[in-house]
């Protein structure tokens, strides 16, 4: 079972890295070199998907600071000041948005993106008019998303 779960996740990471589709100048480790210390920090909760997330940024050059704990997000605070701060609809049993304020609150530059399913309407509408946040809802491919990652780090902060 686990070398499926494995294989499954490997196969994923596999289709979501070939599918950026991203060009430009590459900088020594292969991301383009605009990025270059463009620093995500990544609060993700589920361990497949974040390691999925991380890697998929890598390749396009992100420094990222991943994580599945609001405790060590807020210690990679104490670190440095991300650029960007993604987050899904849930961490844990804390609401992703509850989080974000939180973070936000700590590091009022830090952008925040929250992914996830699970957003409607009414309270996309409500995350990004009051909050100032940028919400991406699923299901959405790695070019789709990276693509929303540089539209919401080349708008003022």
């Amino acid at each position: 079972m686990k070398s499926r779960a494995v294989h499954a996740r490997a196969g994923v990471r596999e289709s979501l890295l070939t599918d950026s589709g991203v060009a430009g100048e590459r900088d020594d480790r292969g991301g383009p070199q605009s990025l270059v210390n463009t620093t995500i920090l990544l609060l993700v909760s589920d361990p497949v998907m974040r390691s999925i997330l991380q890697e998929t940024l890598e390749h396009e050059g992100y420094i990222v600071l991943a994580t599945g704990d609001l405790g060590q997000a807020v210690d990679r605070l104490k670190e440095c000041t991300p650029d960007l701060l993604i987050t899904r609809g849930y961490i844990q049993s804390l609401p992703g948005h509850d989080a974000a304020v939180y973070l936000r609150e700590k590091c009022l530059e830090m952008r925040v993106l929250l992914v996830g399913g699970l957003l409607d309407d009414e309270r996309l509408r409500y995350r990004e008019t009051r909050q100032g946040f940028e919400v991406f809802p699923k299901p959405y491919a790695a070019a789709e998303l990276l693509q929303k990652v540089k539209e919401v780090l080349s708008k003022p902060r």
